[in-house]
Parts: C-alpha cells; structure tokens; sequence
C-alpha cells in the first residue's frame, strides 16, 4: 500500500474537512518541525497537502534538506496553474512509480 501510496487515501477526509488542500507541502511530525528554520518554516504559512511539488520532483530520491528547499519554492512560486501542473503530473507519477 505504501509503494503505490493506497495509504494516502484516507487524508482525503482531511481535505473535505478543510485541514488540508490537495496541493501543497507535506504535513510533518512536531518534532521534526522544531528543527526547521529560516526559509524552511516558509512551509508552514500554507495549507499542508496530499501531493507537492517535491513528490512530483523526485519524491524518494530527494533528500530532506533539498525536499524543504522545494517545499519553500512552492510556496514562493505558489499559483493555481503551479498547483495544476504538480496535480496533472502526481497522476503518473503514482502511476508509474516514477517521478522527474
């Protein structure tokens, strides 16, 4: 379930709920976000979401210093086109277990 990310469904609620959207950084554990600072706490000034812009940019194969750097660009860079892209492009990355 966790490969192909079945587990994930559930945070749908959480969207219908309001807690989440569909697009933006992951949500992460309190302690880990202790430890984040300057540019890094970007992340918290929007909505956590089911999908990202580092999911669809490497997901796995992107370390956690550089997947908060990403998360911060999103933020940056945040539009609804950019939310688009990274929703039209999370369909085959889970897809096809592959992201760019």
């Amino acid at each position: 379930m966790r490969r192909s990310s079945l587990d994930e469904l559930p945070q749908l609620i959480n969207v219908l709920r309001g807690d989440m959207s569909l697009v933006g950084p992951r949500p992460v554990l309190p302690f880990e976000a202790e430890m984040f600072d300057g540019e890094q706490r970007l992340r918290f000034g929007v909505r956590p979401g089911l999908t990202g812009l580092w999911q669809v940019s490497g997901r796995s194969r992107i370390g956690f210093l550089e997947q908060l750097a990403i998360d911060a660009r999103y933020v940056r860079d945040q539009s609804g086109m950019l939310d688009l892209k990274i929703l039209f492009r999370t369909v085959p990355a889970l897809l096809l277990r592959r992201t760019r």
